[in-house]
């Protein structure tokens, strides 16, 4: 076992990305610099707005913040690598690297969930019981949840780490994806897996699960408010005040979904490498676009924030 692992820790693995000739590499280099760049300029806007414009120092958008924040560090983990892949057609990551990819994952993925979740339950707040809003969303609490949410997908990451840090990989040191997903790298395993797969089925219930489902229970609330209310402008009011969220989480829900619960087969493995990405770099992209392009207050912002640049100079 010490020297397989030895092996491992020595020569790393091969990431084998997507089987293109080489003719198409300078294109899609270009597209995924272009979904990087955009993907982490977006979401830095977004972070420099909520921290500027008064109005927009509120729950809601202080849990986007974070949201934007995860989203830059989780596209920072594996898009580079994979443009360099793309570019040197050189698939070698080390052992470390991979571990780190696999920490970042783990910790941004969670995160993603708890925060989605809180997100819907502030609107459920917001619109359900609109006098106690500020009472039960308080600073107090929004700060506590999300260095409690960040800790513990820190701590989460860690232990996923140091458990495949000492799992044995001497089937093979291909990993038939973009970047190292613990369900590929599980796959290439010969050792013994059972804590690692423990952790994964607690997660995907605890941590995937459950605030999917407070998500869905938040919307439902919400729903039956929208119907006991009769005129059709205050209808459009919580629908508006929703819809951006309610994307966000049907485009990183589905995506998701569709990535880690569909069935293997010999012929998926590409079909797999094409949701990743929409998962891992598309999804992150579109997130501050949904935001700021359906969301009056994100456009109000904007302009306020740019007229008090121009104003200085």
């Amino acid at each position: 076992m010490e020297n397989a692992l030895n092996s491992t820790m020595n020569n790393g693995f091969h990431l084998l990305a997507f089987s293109t000739s080489g003719e198409y590499s300078w294109t899609i280099f270009f597209g995924l610099s272009l979904m990087y760049l955009m993907c982490v300029t977006l979401n830095i806007t977004i972070i420099v707005l909520v921290c500027l414009a008064h109005q927009l120092h509120t729950p809601m958008y202080f849990f986007l913040c974070n949201l934007a924040a995860q989203d830059i560090i989780f596209v920072s983990a594996v898009l580079p690598k994979l443009m360099a892949i793309t570019l040197t057609g050189d698939p070698r990551i080390s052992f470390h690297g991979c571990i780190i990819q696999v920490f970042t994952f783990a910790v941004c993925v969670d995160l993603d969930f708890l925060l989605l979740a809180t997100m819907g339950y502030d609107r459920y707040v917001a619109i359900c019981m609109p006098l106690r809003y500020h009472l039960i969303m308080n600073t107090r609490l929004c700060v506590l949840l999300m260095v409690t949410f960040w800790a513990f997908c820190a701590a989460n990451g860690l232990c996923f780490s140091l458990l495949l840090s000492h799992v044995r990989f001497c089937k093979s040191h291909d990993l038939n994806f973009f970047f190292c997903d613990i369900k590929i790298m599980l796959g290439i395993s010969c050792g013994d897996i059972t804590p690692i797969v423990k952790l994964v089925s607690f997660e995907a219930m605890f941590i995937g699960f459950l605030p999917f489902a407070l998500t869905v229970s938040s919307y439902i609330r919400i729903t039956l408010t929208m119907l006991r209310i009769k005129t059709s402008a205050a209808r459009l009011k919580i629908f508006s005040s929703c819809s951006s969220h309610l994307t966000v989480v049907l485009l990183f829900c589905g995506t998701s979904l569709s990535l880690y619960m569909k069935s293997d087969s010999g012929d998926s493995g590409e079909q797999n490498k094409l949701l990743g990405l929409i998962y891992v770099g598309l999804v992150p992209m579109v997130n501050p676009v949904v935001y700021s392009l359906r969301n009056r207050q994100i456009r109000s912002a904007t302009k306020t924030v740019y007229a008090q640049f121009m104003a200085k100079k």
